[in-house]
């Protein structure tokens, strides 16, 4: 099938044929229909499958054939959970619209605000969102959304979960309530299912696969290892010429900075993503990632969802997810577009229920492997006080003694934490394939 059958506009199909893709994805085949013939949709693919395509190709052929002379104003907003989604959305709503007079801005925090407000209030055609700076900007009565026509909710399962859900209902109390919703995601459980009723009217649902399966292309593997050795291995399987392309989830922020720290001192060219890096910053790992200046990116959960790089290789979870979904989404970042990847998670004594539930929701089990050469009986290293003070600074004793789950000061103990990751970095977060 080619994407001429699925009643795209002439200008977005010149675009579509310039870039160089000549037949639909599942989930664009399905799901195209439906939104130009005006119906909410709620869409569930796997990663990689081209579901921002799904969604930004027919609004944009609506948009298109629009009678001339409309009132000005804001016709699309689409919110995603995470700076890096938004600017790979605008990318491709920009290539797609790259014959059609519409202009596209972005809404979101760590950048100035003031672009953001002119953009606004000019009547912007398309916006593309985070929720926390947008509802910050239509307190300020900057946005004005009277002409909307359509809403998407890209990973609508993360906007949807307890932590976005308010900011959600409150941006859609500013909107018009006659207008087309979509939804969007690789993972979309029944209890979230349920809440979308509250933003769509009698919603079509367009299901490509087992709802939160693995992509197909991605092998899996499970490498067992003492917590102590995960650095070691980490440098050992980098070793491999074949493993050009790494992204590495760690859970939390100072790991990932400690992990790319010990492979730069390895000769290892890394970079690191996560929220405390700045925007520039941010978008400077992922240039560089992209680009081979860098070999390894180690990120928390932010780029989980968010990061779409040809060409990545391998995932590794040095630190293995505590939810399913983000596992989904973590080894989702390479198999793209159909092509094939690997997935290496580190799993210690500590993981092991975790692994289990992973196993159960997916319905088979995951291949356990060896490292070749690798030394698994080493002892852990000895403890350095000087590296104890250098990683928590004198003030932050008592948190330390804490974490680890032996008495303060005060004389009261607390037990460790599973995962020891706080829960702003647990719910985190193209060419056209996403």
């Amino acid at each position: 099938m080619s994407f001429s059958v699925l009643g795209l506009d002439a200008k977005i199909l010149q675009a579509v044929t310039e870039a160089g893709y000549t037949e639909p994805t599942p989930i664009q085949t399905a799901a195209i229909p439906p939104i130009i013939a005006g119906h909410d949709l709620i869409g569930i693919a796997q990663t990689g499958t081209g579901k921002t395509a799904a969604f930004t190709l027919p609004i944009l052929t609506k948009l298109a054939q629009q009678p001339p002379g409309q009132r000005r104003g804001t016709k699309v907003l689409v919110i995603a959970p995470t700076r890096e989604l938004v600017v790979q959305i605008e990318e491709n709503i920009r290539a797609y619209a790259k014959h059609l007079p519409l202009t596209v801005a972005t809404v979101f925090g760590g950048v100035g605000e003031q672009p953001q407000i002119r953009a606004l209030r000019s009547g912007t055609d398309v916006v593309v969102a985070c929720p926390g700076r947008l509802i910050d900007l239509m307190g300020q009565r900057a946005a004005d959304f009277s002409q909307l026509k359509y809403l998407v909710l890209d990973e609508a399962d993360r906007m949807l979960d307890m932590g976005f859900l308010p900011s959600i209902r409150r941006v859609v109390q500013g909107l018009p309530k006659v207008r087309q919703t979509l939804m969007f995601s690789a993972t979309l459980s029944k209890e979230i299912e349920s809440l979308t009723h509250e933003f769509q009217r009698a919603p079509k649902v367009v299901q490509i696969g087992r709802r939160a399966n693995p992509a197909e292309t991605v092998t899996q593997f499970v490498y067992e290892v003492p917590k102590h050795l995960k650095p070691a291995l980490l440098q050992h399987l980098l070793q491999d010429p074949k493993m050009e392309m790494v992204l590495v989830f760690s859970r939390m922020k100072h790991a990932a900075d400690r992990v790319a720290r010990q492979l730069e001192q390895k000769g290892i060219r890394t970079a690191t993503l996560h929220s405390n890096r700045s925007q520039n910053q941010r978008l400077k790992a992922l240039k560089d990632f992209k680009s081979g200046a860098v070999r390894v990116l180690v990120a928390t959960d932010i780029a989980a969802r968010g990061i779409d790089v040809d060409g990545i290789s391998h995932v590794i979870n040095y630190d293995f997810p505590m939810h399913v979904e983000d596992y989904i989404h973590r080894i989702g970042r390479t198999g793209r577009a159909n092509a094939i990847g690997d997935a290496i998670s580190f799993v210690t004594n500590e993981d092991h229920g975790e692994l289990r539930a992973l196993e159960r929701f997916i319905g088979r089990g995951i291949v356990r492997k060896k490292a070749e050469g690798f030394n698994y009986t080493a002892a852990a290293p000895p403890y350095n006080p000087a590296e104890e003070e250098r990683r928590f600074p004198r003030g932050q004793n008592q948190n330390r003694q804490q974490r680890q789950g032996q008495p303060s000061r005060s004389g009261q103990s607390r037990a460790p934490q599973h995962g020891g990751q706080p829960r702003s970095e647990r719910s985190g977060q193209s060419n056209w394939r996403r």
